[in-house]
């Protein structure tokens, strides 16, 4: 048998239980019965309970009857009535002690984000079978940490590199078993589109008079092509920097008067979406980023630098500048 041949079950183990000594509960809904099965299978497998709460609909209706310790949603397609039904989600998930796992597309994920701004949920992008197991043991040992004491800003650092790995490791075990990585690829094709798809994303209001003076763009933009020219001469992963690459993406775009949509910033980070999505998270808890809703279409959500952050940055470019770059 070789690696190739191994299958989720070939790992069973005894899985994590509840007070009740049951097996963690995990309620699915998706809208492809298949979809819900195989995660069912795979769910088992290591050791967890799934519930099948059904197509994604039946959030929209009614009491939310399946709610299990954790709730996994497959919505890879978004329209008006799936969006209803996961803001519905969202508020019953915030109200609850359950846990919301939301796996999308990279073509949704803007409509996704902006649907959950009360639950704080794990989003996957493309994620593969492996990485949707991962998620929930990541979600469950969050919240085993969040009992004992709230999370340091060294707490939420570790974690971040933690899962790094395991997305590295979940990433590898799809490779060896399917011998393709889809998102990586999907998200190098919608960056080509991005600008040209939907160039009104990137215009925002002038900020205000009082936030801290700023580096020409230009000069930033310069750096972040710098940093990603390295990938052309040694692999990219030696370099992942995603915080700071968000930063100085998010640096340039305010003294640009543009606004950062968290597609865009997932780009910008230079790692998996996924990956970049748990970043973007923490970093919003921790106030370095702010959220912002889109007054003027609730199916979309931005990502910025906060008060804090900007006057940081500023601080950063004052401390490093020298004359060449200024005659960069």
């Amino acid at each position: 048998m070789t690696q190739a041949d191994y299958t989720v079950e070939d790992f069973a183990y005894e899985g994590p239980r509840d007070a009740a000594g049951l097996p963690v509960r995990v309620a699915i809904f998706a809208d492809r019965a298949s979809t819900r099965a195989q995660i069912h299978q795979d769910l088992a497998g290591a050791g967890f309970r799934g519930l099948d709460g059904g197509e994604i609909a039946v959030l929209l209706d009614g009491p939310i009857a399946v709610l299990g310790d954790v709730v996994m949603v497959d919505c890879p397609v978004i329209d008006a009535q799936r969006m209803a039904a996961l803001m519905r989600l969202d508020m019953r998930v915030a109200r609850s002690d359950a846990r919301l796992i939301v796996a999308t597309s990279i073509e949704a994920l803007d409509e996704v984000f902006a649907a959950f701004d009360q639950s704080q949920p794990e989003i996957l992008v493309e994620p593969s079978r492996a990485e949707r197991v991962v998620a929930v043991g990541r979600v469950l040992a969050d919240i085993g940490k969040a009992r004992v004491r709230e999370m340091t800003e060294e707490d939420r650092l570790a974690l971040l590199r933690l899962s790094q790995q395991v997305d590295a490791i979940a990433q590898e075990l799809d490779r060896i078993s399917e011998g393709k990585d889809s998102t990586r690829q999907r998200l190098s094709e919608f960056k080509q589109e991005w600008h040209a798809a939907d160039p009104s994303v990137s215009k925002l209001a002038k900020p205000n008079s009082g936030t801290a003076a700023l580096p020409d763009p230009r000069m930033v933009r310069r750096m972040i092509r710098a940093r990603q020219a390295r990938a052309k001469f040694f692999d990219a992963e030696l370099f992942a920097d995603p915080a700071w690459d968000m930063l100085l993406d998010l640096t340039a775009a305010h003294a640009e008067h543009k606004r950062v949509s968290v597609t865009s910033l997932c780009i910008a980070s230079g790692v998996p979406a996924t990956t970049a999505l748990r970043w973007i998270k923490q970093l919003v808890a921790s106030g370095v980023f702010e959220r912002i809703a889109d007054a003027s279409d609730g199916r979309r959500a931005f990502i910025a630098l906060s008060e804090r952050s900007l006057h940081a940055m500023a601080r950063y470019f004052a401390e490093v500048e020298t004359p060449l770059m200024r005659a960069a």
